[in-house]
């Protein structure tokens, strides 16, 4: 831990926000002890400092990050943002500042590195699962999927979906998070979205589900149900959104 004095960080919650409060941080030589977002209700026994994200504050020190930490330390705790870590900004911002003041961390069993790296295999593990387990819906030409991720994937997700749909137009809904990508046109975005609301689904879509609950029924084989198997296939959380399950 750092012997700087400690404070209270509030920021709006974005990539950008957080890389402002390093940049603060390394700036005025205060050490970070819990970040807040704006908004939240704020009990803190250190002073609190009100963050402003500043775009190109945030992109100067990415770009330093890299020669100060290396490649791959920098992508390491960039994946961990996306993270559900508790107090994933205090971890990261160890992380970093360990790096940069006392020299690389290359031991993979020391804490700064092992929590980052557990909380990315989670991450990284539930995007691949929903590269498989996403359904998609039909509405007037635009295909519409909705998830419920622990972890902020969607930035994971963006390129298997823009590449395997090139030509369609799509959104994909995180009701966790409150945010979508959208795509279409060779263009892509990821926007905070509060609420999704979809119309009522066309015959042609109503009769696609009623295929894949069919499908999903006959291939199964009743001699051979294993429930336990299934689960370790196929867990619950992800059955929400698919298709055949609804």
């Amino acid at each position: 831990m750092s012997i700087w004095p400690q404070v209270t960080y509030v920021y709006d919650g974005s990539f950008a926000g957080f890389l402002t409060c390093i940049s603060e941080s390394f700036q005025h030589r205060e050490y970070p002890f819990y970040f807040f977002l704006s908004g939240d209700e704020q009990y803190s026994l250190y002073p609190l400092r009100l963050i402003d994200s500043d775009s190109a504050c945030a992109r100067k020190l990415y770009l330093l990050l890299k020669a100060k930490i290396s490649l791959q330390a920098r992508q390491l705790a960039t994946y961990a943002f996306l993270t559900c870590l508790p107090q994933k900004e205090r971890h990261i911002y160890d992380f970093i500042y360990a790096n940069v003041y006392k020299g690389p961390l290359l031991d993979p069993t020391d804490d700064r590195v092992l929590i980052l790296s557990n909380a990315v295999r989670h991450l990284t593990h539930e995007a691949h699962m929903l590269q498989g387990f996403l359904r998609f819906s039909d509405f007037s030409h635009v295909l519409v999927g909705e998830i419920t991720p622990k972890n902020r994937v969607l930035p994971l997700l963006r390129s298997h979906f823009c590449d395997r749909f090139a030509k369609e137009s799509f959104l994909i809904y995180d009701r966790t998070h409150k945010e979508a990508l959208c795509y279409s046109s060779g263009i892509w975005r990821i926007l905070p979205l509060e609420t999704l609301s979809l119309q009522e689904p066309e015959i042609r879509e109503l009769e696609t589900r009623k295929l894949w609950r069919n499908f999903y029924s006959t291939v199964a084989i009743e001699s051979r149900f294993n429930p336990k198997l299934q689960m370790s296939k196929m867990p619950k959380r992800y059955r929400e959104n698919m298709t055949e399950f609804q």
